[in-house]
């Protein structure tokens, strides 16, 4: 589905798409094009990782740019660092306080764990990566710790976290600024069992600009 209005977005507008709900999606993204993510209705979990194009071996590292940046959320400004430690983006704007990159994606192994045998069949967000990856000749080894943009992970003095309502709302979005060709995968988070998507995925909007 494509939608006219350019989000704002300085620059050449490439590709303005809908994620519908519960969908996989990737793409390639050039060095110095932005990436932007739209939450349409807001209280979406958007799952999100990064490979590189040339090599896809190089990918997002969440332990390097937890790192780099000594703080466990992300921000403006925060960069993007792969297993080799070389930035792969930046987030150059959002209208979202943090996003996290430590809760992981929802499976349909973890939905049985935490919530019960008859969820055993329910599509998840590690099933939408196999889908999208399956596409560029990676599997399930190829699956790395991942970003979950617009989701609250807070953490307590004591080390416990866990998946609370969102910080998102109707229109905010995140902005990435490429430092490498990349692909870039969305899981647009199909999880019921818990509040990350306010119990009900909706869908999301990604624009890419050129420089």
């Amino acid at each position: 589905m494509k939608v006219s209005n350019s989000a704002s977005l300085p620059g050449n507008i490439v590709l303005d798409e809908i994620i519908h709900a519960r969908a996989c999606w990737d793409h390639v993204v050039h060095a110095g094009e932005r990436l932007r993510i739209i939450d349409l209705e807001g209280n979406q979990a958007v799952d999100f990782l990064l490979y590189g194009l040339h090599d896809d071996t190089e990918r997002y590292s969440a332990q390097d740019t937890i790192a780099a940046q000594k703080n466990i959320f992300l921000r403006t400004g925060t960069m993007l660092m792969s297993n080799e430690g070389n930035p792969m983006a930046q987030i150059s704007a959002t209208s979202v306080a943090y996003h996290d990159t430590i809760g992981g994606a929802c499976s349909c192994e973890s939905n049985t764990l935490r919530y019960g045998h008859h969820t055993k069949a329910q599509h998840a967000c590690v099933e939408n990566f196999l889908s999208s990856n399956a596409r560029h000749g990676r599997g399930k080894r190829d699956l790395v710790s991942n970003i979950n943009w617009f989701m609250n992970v807070p953490v307590e003095p004591d080390g416990t976290l866990g998946i609370v309502d969102g910080i998102s709302g109707p229109g905010l979005y995140v902005e990435l600024e490429m430092r490498m060709d990349v692909i870039a995968v969305v899981s647009n988070c199909p999880q019921i069992n818990n509040p990350c998507n306010g119990f009900n995925p909706t869908p999301v909007r990604v624009v890419i600009a050129a420089a």
